[in-house]
């Protein structure tokens, strides 16, 4: 995925990242939670007097995994989805919390599974210090999660508080010190994103930079080479027609040479923003190529179409010339237009060229005025 696929909005952007890390932690939990009660079951004193219980969990663990590993991430960038996601695999994480804080509490006041105490209490520590990791990006979550996996077990050792006093403080340390340690992890990961979330901002800056014509604040000659190459293929696998402009200011160089350079980049200011009064559609992409030359993308628009928007411009700028610093400067434009035509166009530099052409001809046959690309 580049970039240029990712949300735009911050906020979007935020809970997307949060599904995908949610994903990617949480994916293949729940093998290890079925791992360990095989274990813990395996190794108590009788597990054959135990074989409904060992089975049952065993089932219920299994179940928690596939539903987990079928919880698939939605594609797209949908926020309601996303939230129901992230909510469902909260839920089924949690699940498998819950199951183990109770099969925790089970091995506390279960005589046959006081050989497997340890085993249970390995993986408590193991399964509860990864939820710090897992739900670093939703401290509550999270916290919610480390409960379920120690409460069970400290209330059976509650009603019997003074045989298990030891336990009883460390566990409420550990149980501290995890609480602690999401909080601190918690704030990580948002710096972390913050960061991210920056640099995406500055890249997009500079990719906006890049494919922008500073003068003019129109597309630049990198953003046309990249752009026309992808309608023509749109045009060419669609069939929808595309119409291309090209509009040249006719004797360009007396103005720099009359009225300085300073006003010729008025000028060229002025020309763009008359280009947008009249192409003003969203789909249109206007362009400066270089110098005085600009162009005009205009997808799903036929020839007729775009013959009548570029005489437009050209009658309006003829009749009325750019208003620089309260004056009116006299100017006209030579324009070809063309639209693409798969007999024609071989591919999208043929396209360009027949109607480069039509601009030549425009400009050798006394400027002002628009000359339709040849047909054949």
């Amino acid at each position: 995925m580049t970039d240029a696929e990712l949300p735009h909005s911050s906020h979007a952007f935020r809970l997307w990242r949060e599904a995908q890390h949610t994903y990617s932690r949480t994916r293949l939990g729940g093998i290890y939670y079925l791992l360990a009660w095989l274990l813990v079951w395996g190794f108590s004193a009788a597990p054959d007097a135990h074989l409904l219980l060992g089975l049952g969990t065993t089932a219920f663990f299994a179940l928690i995994m596939v539903l987990r590993w079928l919880h698939r991430l939605p594609s797209g960038y949908d926020e309601d989805r996303l939230r129901r996601w992230l909510g469902r695999q909260a839920w089924l994480v949690c699940g498998n919390a819950l199951g183990w804080g109770l099969v925790q509490a089970w091995t506390l006041q279960a005589i046959d599974f006081a050989p497997s105490q340890s085993i249970a209490a390995i993986n408590t520590i193991a399964i509860s210090a990864a939820m710090v990791f897992i739900f670093s990006m939703d401290r509550s979550r999270g916290t919610l999660a480390i409960l379920l996996l120690y409460l069970p077990g400290l209330a059976v050792l509650l009603p019997d508080a003074a045989a298990h006093l030891g336990e009883l403080v460390a566990l409420a340390f550990f149980l501290g010190y995890l609480l602690l340690t999401l909080g601190h992890s918690h704030r990580e990961y948002l710096n972390t994103l913050e960061l991210e979330l920056r640099l995406l901002e500055q890249q997009e800056s500079l990719d906006h930079l890049s494919r922008t014509d500073s003068l003019t604040q129109l597309g630049n000659r990198y953003q046309f080479n990249s752009l026309f190459q992808t309608l023509v293929a749109n045009a060419r696998r669609d069939g929808e027609p595309l119409s291309l402009v090209l509009l040249d200011i006719d004797f360009f160089k007396r103005v720099n040479d009359e009225h300085g350079h300073a006003s010729g980049d008025a000028c060229l200011s002025a020309f763009a923003m008359r280009m947008r009064n009249v192409f003003r559609r969203d789909s249109d992409a206007l362009l400066r190529l270089g110098g005085e030359e600009f162009g005009v993308l205009m997808p799903n628009t036929t020839l007729q179409q775009a013959r009548e928007l570029a005489e437009r411009f050209r009658q309006e700028l003829a009749q009325t010339g750019l208003d620089l610093k309260g004056q009116r400067l006299p100017l006209t434009a030579s324009l070809g237009v063309g639209c693409f035509d798969m007999l024609l166009d071989s591919d999208a530099e043929a396209f360009f060229k027949r109607v480069d052409s039509a601009l030549y001809q425009a400009k050798s046959s006394g400027r002002d005025r628009l000359v339709l690309a040849p047909a054949g």
